[in-house]
């Protein structure tokens, strides 16, 4: 990759729509170009082969992710060495657009996808959807999704009520059902907490024999900002690209929950609401040996008091 410290140190933080793309087209300059699909989608291309990473973010969420609102395979280009293809969203639209479908048609029909050794497609939630839904215009490409949505069409998944305002988008046309878009896949990954029961019903639906499901369990609905705060999602992209990612490998990337503190407070919240005072004291007191907590600390003292009051037996208390 050509040394760019200028153009990828620019923060892009604070811009709206039409002015992040244009500082975007000033920093990928002549190695890639920014192209608007529609009034409301865009793709920001950069060339450094000959792996591609495509990924699908929105606007509003690369602040979440990056501090300079930079696209979240630019950390891959800097670190290493990889073309990306970032096709953005306005706001989450599912990317359900035509003008969305001519620009992977164009891509396919040229052969774009053919220019590259190597093609990996990624998204989270509703960019998770698009990612497995397009990647059939690249047949062989492999597939990362984080709790994707299979469809919204109502007459699969009546059942998902937290996205009514899509209901009259149509799912049904081209590079519509995901699932079904994810036979040209060499390989996907589906990553989801099940117990958020709709996305682990979503995910049912990506049953298929190129398609390992992995479950991270209490990680909920912001499975992406926990992936990244644990520094594992780029490891996974990129022991995905090198073959190396298995149910294996993923769970002992996964084991960087046990220092994650969003993690830990989901599995004491969980523990409180099923009011099981013995593994909430011994969850509390195991954290409070290592570093130190107030949500923990308040949460054993309850759970002891609690137990004192009720007359039952609890592990011995090693931390105040």
């Amino acid at each position: 990759m050509q040394d760019s410290p200028r153009s990828f140190d620019i923060s892009l933080a604070g811009l709206g729509w039409a002015d992040w793309l244009r500082a975007a087209d000033e920093i990928v300059e002549a190695d890639g170009h920014v192209e608007t699909l529609g009034p409301d989608h865009a793709a920001v291309f950069y060339e450094d082969k000959p792996i591609l990473l495509v990924t699908f973010e929105t606007h509003n969420g690369l602040a979440s992710l990056s501090q300079a609102a930079h696209p979240i395979g630019w950390t891959l280009v800097k670190a290493l060495g990889w073309s990306h293809l970032s096709v953005i969203a306005r706001e989450d639209s599912w990317f359900r657009d035509r003008h969305i479908y001519g620009y992977f048609d164009r891509l396919a029909d040229d052969g774009f996808f053919d220019e590259f050794d190597q093609v990996i497609f990624y998204g989270a939630g509703a960019c998770g959807y698009a990612a497995a839904a397009f990647s059939v215009a690249a047949p062989g490409a492999r597939v990362l999704a984080l709790h994707p949505q299979a469809t919204l069409d109502p007459r699969v998944t009546e059942w998902d009520d937290r996205f009514t305002h899509m209901r009259r988008t149509a799912f049904d046309d081209r590079y519509g059902y995901a699932p079904d878009m994810l036979d040209a896949a060499e390989r996907a990954v589906v990553i989801y907490d099940p117990e958020v029961r709709l996305d682990a019903m979503h995910a049912a639906l990506f049953t298929r024999p190129n398609v390992m499901k992995f479950r991270m369990r209490f990680l909920g609905e912001q499975l992406e900002r926990d992936l990244m705060g644990m520094g594992v999602l780029l490891r996974i992209l990129a022991q995905f690209s090198a073959d190396r990612l298995d149910r294996r490998a993923l769970a002992r990337l996964y084991r960087a929950r046990h220092t994650h503190v969003p993690y830990l407070k989901q599995v004491l919240a969980r523990l409180e609401q099923d009011e099981r005072l013995y593994l909430t004291a011994l969850w509390s007191q195991c954290i409070l040996r290592r570093t130190p907590g107030p949500r923990f600390r308040r949460a054993s003292r309850a759970a002891y008091a609690v137990a004192e009051e009720q007359g039952l037996a609890m592990p011995p208390r090693a931390v105040e």
